[in-house]
């Protein structure tokens, strides 16, 4: 078999490409990101970590909980943010966050997708109401803010959609058709957008958190037998920490994401392989 010897000029140009990375591919500085829900909670956490990487951040809200600390927060970041009391399930919410977003900061790089709502039931005793509730927050809304802010994206040639799937993403769950309904839509929306979206250098991802240690999953870590159950599936050995979720949401709001669409990140500790 005959030896194959690499041009010279092949081998300058791949050392020039390597040498051209930097850890400035990580950074967002001057970018402005919308965090739907982004008051409290895991959302919180996302504008957090989207500040401290150089972002001016946009808060669309349902209440105004949450709104001084997030301000202190970002502000501390030496960063910009602004909030907006909006239902974002209502009709023309979505093209009144991106316009108000663009007359706030005059651009948008980032959208986050954070807004939802569970309601649990037996399935016996589920409502209509709570089927509605739900897949017009979790599902609907982030259609519709992808499709308002799209244009923006189309036209500057860049951009980055970042939903959040869920460990029910994957499973079916107990009690909570509707939650996990939405986010099974959620990994189809967000892979069919990004299909779509590269054709304007625009990458759609999503994180699936896990178990994560919040307010909201302390009554099922405090049921001995449910949060044994938990961690015997967690590779890791432990529920996630609320940090550990925030480089995920930079790494894709970054250019050092940009050859990845239409994944699903789980940021569960390995609780998927077991």
């Amino acid at each position: 078999m005959a030896e194959y010897f690499e041009p010279a000029e092949e081998v300058a140009a791949r050392a020039k490409e390597l040498k051209s990375f930097k850890m400035d591919f990580f950074g967002l500085t001057n970018k402005v990101a919308i965090v739907t829900g982004g008051n409290t909670g895991l959302g919180q956490a996302y504008v957090v970590a989207l500040a401290e990487a150089g972002a001016d951040i946009y808060v669309p809200t349902f209440a105004q909980e949450g709104w001084d600390e997030t301000r202190a927060l970002v502000e501390s970041k030496g960063r910009r943010v602004e909030f907006e009391q909006v239902d974002l399930t209502k009709d023309s919410a979505a093209e009144s966050v991106v316009k108000n977003a663009l007359k706030t900061f005059q651009r948008i790089d980032i959208l986050v997708n954070n807004a939802g709502m569970i309601r649990r039931n037996p399935l016996l005793e589920s409502k209509d109401a709570d089927w509605d509730a739900v897949m017009n927050i979790n599902l609907n809304a982030v259609y519709h803010l992808s499709m308002a802010v799209l244009p923006v994206f189309a036209k500057q040639e860049s951009g980055k959609i970042i939903n959040i799937a869920s460990m029910l993403s994957y499973f079916g769950g107990k009690f909570v058709p509707s939650y996990t309904a939405s986010k099974h839509g959620v990994a189809g929306l967000t892979k069919a957008l990004a299909s779509e979206a590269s054709a304007f250098n625009v990458q759609v991802n999503a994180i699936a958190p896990g178990y994560i240690a919040t307010s909201n999953t302390a009554p099922i870590r405090a049921d001995e037998a449910r949060n044994a159950e938990i961690l015997n599936r967690i590779a890791a050995g432990h529920w996630g920490e609320t940090k550990e979720l925030m480089g995920g949401i930079v790494f894709l709001a970054s250019a050092a994401s940009n050859y990845i669409t239409g994944t699903i990140l789980p940021i569960d500790g390995g609780y998927l392989v077991r």
